[in-house]
């Protein structure tokens, strides 16, 4: 085995094993999140990354209006909403 060659291996193996352990699942969370984000629909019950827990009532482009369970509406970014605990149900086209 040539000297540069070793030296360089364990460099390269480094950077796979950054890329499966770290980077890899952070672009799949990240993908998942803003897949999440863009799909919010009125009617949603969300938490957001402060803890707040309510019902979406109005989504713009990037900010939406949670209405709070002491019906107090405050609006938030998109990037603001960690999670959708509920889906608002689908309307069926009669």
């Amino acid at each position: 085995m040539p000297q540069g060659l070793g030296g360089i291996l364990p460099l390269v193996l480094m950077f796979v094993l950054f890329y499966f352990l770290l980077i890899r699942p952070n672009q799949k969370r990240q993908k998942a999140v803003n897949l999440m984000q863009s799909s919010l629909k009125r009617g949603d019950k969300v938490v957001t990354i402060g803890g707040l827990h309510g019902t979406i009532d109005s989504i713009e482009d990037a900010t939406a209006v949670i209405k709070a369970t002491d019906g107090s509406k405050l609006k938030f970014e998109r990037s603001a909403i960690r999670e959708v605990k509920e889906s608002a149900p689908e309307k069926e086209l009669v």
